[in-house]
């Protein structure tokens, strides 16, 4: 009699330590990644202020080429995690190679695309006649680096998908390492500038993905899977990461329209607004750590057929990200006085910034379900799901948005829309997480 109540009892402790073993790892990497350009920033930074800005606008243009491609990772650990969970951990490699090779020709045809039209790229931010040199070698030269780090993001979503997290974590502190390293050798040593910054981000990059490719190739060797391009593979990545791209292409509609509304604001607005909007993503890295567990855990479960327990692992990650939410909130709340002074001493920013930090940590216990939950949904491979309820969110944010400088309110109203985005968000996943439509088992979807 007292055998199943202690196997209850130890289930979601068993859950509780796998969560823990991928998030931990994968929240430092992710928090890895960003330092890159705070690197970057900081030795470019003792050359001048064009030199500096120029930098800023070009690496605004590389984050945005990148990031938009993140469904390399997320669409990749998804399909390796099936097949990792119905064993076949051939397939599962295979499976990882068609996204590495489709990272690479995305990869070449940005590169294309960014070295023709630099020029005209830098032109769209405004920037001044003394910026812009800079801005157009450091972005011509780091484009150069674009493919690899397109396979850095497929060769990533592999690992997780082997349910890995601690290898991504390695390269990334290895990369950042070797990064910071070159850019005080090329830019100070050699003189070459902001160019050495650039040619020392690309080197890196490219040696994070030697690094990555190395793991993956010994694994496909010791499974015997094909490394050969597959094009009929490569197709089926792209129409798998397809739906993630209109999902993360909305998502950044929502902070383009967040940003765009802040500026009509006024100065100390826009200001304040990306302070607020910094401590936000800062806080995204944290939950999203969860959403990578996610990912990972429920495409092992549902490969291997035990829907049961992919849904005992969803209600197990939504209590931790609701828990994770409720511990940000409050760190937010309380750290106030030490968070702002170091970003502005100016009041009237501090006078604009208190409510909407506010807003933010009483919105962090919604971001914890959303971001769980995004990710259970992405491990599932429910991808023209999470488009369908990224559009129907951004259609709700948009108008909200648009009418705070017309009802008034301010920067605190602006954060308000962007909780009411949150609560949208939860809303549809939440739906779907009970509808159960989400639960498709097998080593594909």
């Amino acid at each position: 009699m007292t055998q199943a109540p202690t196997a209850e009892k130890a289930a979601p402790r068993r859950h509780d330590r796998e969560i823990l073993a991928l998030a931990l790892p994968a929240f430092g990497a992710l928090v890895a990644e960003p330092l890159f350009v705070m690197a970057d920033s900081a030795i470019v930074g003792h050359l001048g202020t064009p030199q500096l800005a120029g930098l800023g606008v070009a690496a605004a243009l590389l984050t945005t080429a990148v990031s938009v491609f993140v469904f390399l990772a997320y669409a990749t650990t998804a399909a390796v995690a099936r097949r990792v969970g119905a064993g076949d951990l051939r397939a599962a490699i295979r499976q990882g190679m068609d996204g590495i090779w489709l990272a690479l020709l995305l990869g070449a045809a940005v590169v294309a695309v960014v070295l023709t039209t630099a020029p005209s790229l830098i032109s769209l931010f405004g920037a001044s006649d003394t910026v812009t040199p800079y801005a157009i070698s450091y972005l011509r030269i780091s484009a150069l680096g674009i493919p690899a780090m397109l396979m850095v993001l497929a060769a990533t979503g592999v690992i997780r998908g082997l349910q890995d997290t601690r290898t991504p974590l390695y390269v990334a502190i290895g990369g950042f390492a070797l990064n910071g390293a070159l850019n005080v050798a090329l830019v100070y040593g050699a003189g070459l500038g902001i160019a050495g910054s650039a040619w020392g981000t690309v080197i890196a990059q490219c040696a994070m993905a030697a690094a990555y490719l190395w793991v993956v190739v010994r694994g496909a060797r010791r499974h015997g899977a094909s490394l050969r391009p597959d094009a009929a593979g490569i197709r089926a990545s792209a129409q798998a990461g397809a739906p993630l791209l209109v999902r993360t292409l909305s998502l950044r509609a929502i902070l383009m329209i967040a940003t765009a509304v802040a500026a009509r604001l006024g100065d100390a607005d826009i200001a304040a607004h990306q302070i607020a909007l910094s401590l936000w993503s800062l806080l995204a890295f944290a939950l999203d750590a969860i959403a990578i567990a996610g990912q990972a855990i429920i495409g092992r479960y549902l490969g291997a057929g035990d829907t049961e327990g992919a849904q005992a692992v969803c209600r197990r990650m939504v209590r931790w990200g609701i828990g994770s939410g409720v511990v940000l909130g409050l760190l937010v709340v309380l750290g106030r006085p030490v968070f702002i002074p170091l970003f502005t001493a100016d009041p009237v920013v501090e006078d604009a910034l208190l409510p909407a930090l506010l807003v933010v940590a009483l919105a962090q216990p919604v971001c914890g379900v959303v971001f769980v939950l995004d990710g259970v949904l992405m491990g599932a491979g429910d991808g023209p799901y999470l488009a369908r309820a990224m559009l129907l969110t951004l259609a709700v944010f948009a108008p909200a948005a648009l009418l705070v400088p017309v009802l008034g309110g301010g920067l605190t109203a602006l954060w308000w829309a962007m909780t009411l985005m949150m609560v949208v968000r939860m809303a549809t996943l939440q739906l779907r997480a009970r509808s159960g439509r989400w639960l498709v088992a097998g080593a594909t979807r």
